[in-house]
């Protein structure tokens, strides 16, 4: 058999047989750190994907009158007055811009957006509220948001909270769904039946065996919000599967010179 043949057939043999993965790169709460961006706008979903990362992250909370909007902090200041998103009606919460000018988008805003993006996927993390009844209102609004459009195959789903993991699997069982509270172990989470977990750097500094472990049950390992050179790549190290990160560009540049 020709050397270069036997080569090949080896490396195939190996990939099949152990898999053959690149650790990839999430933009955390979309690609802001650029000219006319901001966390959790429209704009940061579409520079995101400008850029060719697998995912951009965003961040829900559902209104008193039951709207989904996108934005991380659990407020928004509106003429020096601090809103409580949950508490605030949407009418109000629309007058809150952006650090780009935008105003706070509606989820059903996003998804019409994202649906025009050619390369992410969009990482969609449910925000703890205070009663699991308005939790189960938006993870069913928002994964039926998803379905209508036809985006079920580009979304993943994540959560801190418990119940919010498991309404998605139970409404979405085809979705990648990760957990970020960092309490549970791999073994757990397989009970659970989630696709892995999404924890920040510390919890995987302390347990870098979790790594392993997850991998070893058929699991996803996702860690955040991974910035600095130095913890960029020692996560690389650990052989994760994703990054997410404020610093896209520059963990891809990083992967790239592997």
């Amino acid at each position: 058999m020709d050397k270069k043949i036997y080569l090949s057939f080896l490396f195939l043999l190996f990939v099949t047989a152990y898999g053959w993965s690149q650790t990839q790169v999430i933009a955390h709460r979309g690609f802001w750190k650029t000219e006319g961006s901001a966390q959790n706008s429209i704009a940061s979903l579409m520079k995101a994907d400008s850029i060719g990362v697998y995912g951009s992250e965003m961040d829900m909370w559902i209104t008193p009158d039951g709207i989904p909007v996108v934005h991380h902090d659990a407020d928004a200041t509106l003429n020096g007055e601090k809103l409580i998103i949950q508490d605030t009606p949407f009418a109000t919460l629309r007058k809150v811009k952006l650090a780009n000018g935008e105003p706070i988008p509606t989820v059903e805003e996003y998804l019409d957006a994202f649906s025009n993006c050619k390369h992410v996927k969009l990482i969609m993390e449910f925000k703890t509220h205070r009663s699991k009844e308005r939790e189960d209102v938006l993870v069913e609004k928002v994964i039926n948001m998803v379905r209508e459009r036809g985006l079920g195959d580009r979304v993943e789903y994540i959560a801190f909270g418990l119940n919010f993991v498991q309404q998605a699997r139970k409404l979405a069982p085809d979705a990648p769904v990760y957990y970020l509270n960092g309490d549970l172990s791999p073994k757990v989470l397989d009970t659970m039946n989630l696709s892995g977990f999404d924890y920040n750097l510390k919890v995987v500094y302390n347990k870098p065996e979790w790594v392993k472990e997850a991998h070893a049950l058929g699991q996803k390992v996702n860690v955040w919000t991974v910035n600095k050179p130095e913890d960029i790549q020692k996560i690389i190290d650990l052989g994760v599967d994703f990054i997410t990160t404020d610093e896209p560009v520059r963990v891809k540049e990083m992967l790239q010179a592997q």
